[in-house]
């Protein structure tokens, strides 16, 4: 069964206040880079499964983000699904 990689990338919705964000952008203002005129701050997470494609590994980890590594009512999510590199040779 082929092995798939998951980069999932999930962040607060727009409408909800981001402290932590808030927090770096008084960081990287007070380093001098008064550029900067917002921080959103986010999770980062790696899945590594074993699907039969493509799709049922987009709807696992579908299914995977709904259900514990996001909070939908206050968070977003987006994700990419590749075959794993080791097991496509």
């Amino acid at each position: 069964m082929p092995r798939y990689k998951a980069e999932i990338h999930v962040t607060l919705k727009r409408t909800v206040n981001d402290p932590q964000g808030l927090t770096i952008k008084g960081g990287l203002h007070s380093l001098g880079f008064d550029g900067v005129e917002a921080v959103r701050a986010g999770k980062y997470i790696e899945v590594w499964l074993e699907a039969g494609d493509k799709a049922e590994a987009s709807s696992l980890v579908d299914a995977m983000c709904d259900k514990l590594l996001a909070n939908p009512v206050i968070e977003d999510y987006r994700f990419e699904v590749a075959v794993e590199e080791s097991a496509a040779t």
